[in-house]
């Protein structure tokens, strides 16, 4: 087993930035990519009713329960270069989160009533999301030590191992919940071997405990964290309605034509990030026209892709999905019009996320914890009543509705910051 950890950590060829660069791009596109790949084939395998609590319990509840695994201290962890906190207790806090993500996945489970067969899928799904937070924390201190090759490496080897399960066992049983637990067995042998295994191999990593180490810890992410978590509710607050409302069929075609907001906020990311730096320094040296020339720059970008989004959402989207979801080609024909409302939602969630990370740069963070509050409170008032009035085009109008004003909000404060700034330099 040491032999197979030296051999994923390989020989020190001077080329380590080209190795995290290339192994980094390989492992995020094998992650984001797998899930669209699973919805599908779990559809067109075993069908609708199976494809939608395979979408629910893996992208909406599992994904759910993944951030409060995560607790969202992965930046923190990684940007600790003055080892603030070991990895030992880094490690400490993440086992808490994660037995806390999984109790509260079995407890959704037990208070929905679902039957035996889907309970277990589902909590099989939550499973493998949970050991996939788990794992997160050992590719944080993978990246911290300058090794981000190793949590590109762990990312790959680990999807292609369980979806490869996965799909082997479903095609083979026809059975989603004991694909589901195979998929488990197979994330924790990808991760015991990629990370458990390749970490014991490195030198440098503390896995000392000191006390009240990992309390203090704790407190100092709980409000990134709830930000998180009632961010991905009200991301996926339709998803909830429709799986409160409706049956696993319609589950499964919301799920289909909600797939692309994955691409939007994929290339939502590569068309902001790049930026970040630049308006970090101007934000930090007073150059308020270089920081809202940029915010306008990205804006103008998104707004082109938006129109080309829109117009490709209209004309090909529908028949597209149509081809790749053979099997629910039929329901898919009617959602046209709750598909391009979906899509624009993902536009407008791009604008939100840009907004977002101009309110990070101007360290507004209390303030966005107050609008995803806001906010929050909408998603539960209006979701299900919206479902329960016009089904998946209901859904979708209440995703709208949520995106913008999460983008109202955070763009007037943003506004308000910039004026702000530009009287304090006067």
């Amino acid at each position: 087993m040491s032999q197979v950890a030296r051999l994923i950590i390989g020989r020190d060829d001077g080329n380590l930035e080209k190795q995290n660069i290339v192994w980094n791009m390989i492992g995020s596109f094998l992650y984001a990519f797998a899930s669209m790949v699973l919805s599908i084939a779990v559809v067109q395998i075993s069908g609708e009713e199976a494809g939608g609590i395979f979408t629910f319990a893996f992208s909406t509840l599992g994904q759910h329960m993944f951030t409060i695994a995560y607790f969202g201290i992965r930046p923190f962890h990684i940007t600790d270069t003055g080892n603030q906190y070991t990895f030992g207790e880094y490690l400490g806090l993440r086992w808490f989160t994660c037995a806390a993500a999984l109790l509260v996945g079995m407890g959704f489970v037990a208070i929905n009533g679902y039957s035996y067969e889907k309970a277990m899928s589902v909590i099989f799904l939550v499973a493998y999301k949970v050991v996939d937070g788990l794992a997160d924390a050992y590719e944080a201190e993978f990246q911290r030590n300058g090794r981000l090759y190793l949590t590109g490496k762990s990312n790959a080897f680990r999807t292609i191992l369980s979806v490869g399960v996965f799909l082997t066992v479903l095609g083979v049983t026809d059975r989603l919940m004991i694909a589901s637990g195979a998929a488990v067995v197979a994330q924790a042998a990808g991760f015991l071997i990629c990370d458990v295994l390749v970490i014991r191999e490195l030198p440098t990593v503390d896995w000392t405990i000191r006390s009240g180490k990992r309390v203090k810890l704790l407190k100092d992410n709980t409000l990134v964290f709830l930000s998180g978590v009632i961010d991905f509710y009200i991301f996926s607050a339709s998803k909830y309605a429709i799986e409160a409302c409706m049956t696993d069929g319609d589950m499964a075609v919301f799920g289909a034509i909600f797939m692309p907001t994955s691409v939007i906020n994929l290339v939502a990311g590569f068309v902001i990030r790049p930026f970040l730096t630049k308006m970090s320094l101007s934000w930090e040296l007073n150059d308020m026209k270089r920081f809202v020339k940029s915010i306008g720059i990205l804006a103008g970008v998104i707004s082109a892709l938006t129109v080309l989004a829109l117009g490709c959402a209209w004309f090909l989207g529908i028949p597209v999905l149509s081809l790749l979801y053979s099997n629910i080609s039929y329901a898919l024909a009617d959602c046209r019009p709750a598909f391009v409302m979906i899509i624009l939602g993902g536009a407008l969630n791009a604008f939100m996320s840009l907004f977002y990370y101009a309110m990070v740069i101007m360290k507004m963070q209390k303030y966005i914890f107050g609008v995803y509050g806001v906010v929050g409170v909408m998603a539960v008032l209006i979701s299900n009543p919206f479902v329960r009035w016009s089904g998946i085009f209901g859904g979708a109008l209440a995703y709208v509705i949520l995106t913008a004003a999460l983008m109202v909000f955070f763009g007037a404060f943003v506004c308000w910051g910039v004026l702000r700034k530009m009287r304090e330099a006067k």
